[in-house]
């Protein structure tokens, strides 16, 4: 099941002008000087205060499947921000977000119409403001459950509603997503 938020992090981290360190020694560094110190990247990556450090003096340089995962995505959560939020502010102002996604739509509509859900591959460019309510329900925590209603809504509007020019009232119901990418 994809998730809305991880796709928009993956959306944002395609705007990254430089590549994230590739050596476990080299990440654990730029850890080390973000947290301001050994402990802290110890506690965040669950492993000791002396094995961070001997990554860091490249005393130790092949981490485990999952300690390089966890060391990743570390990195990666905290590379760039300010590039980061540069995308994140023009597409919620400009230029808004594509959506690729393969999911099951089903939609209330008046009496007599074909309503019922069928999956559906669409790839909608969604408006900035889509874009800015979705970025903002993300910074404030709201759960996976509440991005996808928000996003089901501008799907709706953008695809079935056609910007407003169309099928007024018409409520979409986005479920079963098998595939969900989003792109700035």
């Amino acid at each position: 099941m994809a998730s809305v938020s991880d796709g928009l992090n993956r959306a944002v981290q395609q705007a990254f002008t430089r590549p994230i360190p590739k050596s476990a020694g080299a990440q654990m560094r730029y850890l080390v000087k973000q947290l301001k110190g050994t402990r802290a990247v110890a506690d965040a990556l669950g492993v000791s205060q002396r094995t961070v450090e001997r990554y860091a003096k490249d005393q130790i340089r092949r981490p485990r499947a999952d300690l390089a995962a966890r060391l990743a995505d570390a990195v990666r959560a905290r590379w760039q921000p300010r590039i980061r939020e540069q995308a994140r502010r023009q597409a919620a102002t400009s230029t808004g977000l594509v959506v690729d996604t393969r999911a099951r739509f089903g939609f209330t509509a008046a009496p007599g119409t074909s309503d019922d859900a069928r999956v559906r591959h669409l790839t909608i460019a969604l408006a900035p403001q889509h874009a800015a309510r979705l970025f903002d329900a993300q910074d404030a925590g709201a759960s996976e459950q509440q991005l996808r209603a928000i996003a089901a809504e501008g799907l709706g509007e953008m695809y079935f509603r056609d910007g407003g020019r169309r099928a007024h009232g018409l409520e979409v119901e986005f479920t079963d997503v098998e595939h969900l990418e989003f792109d700035l």
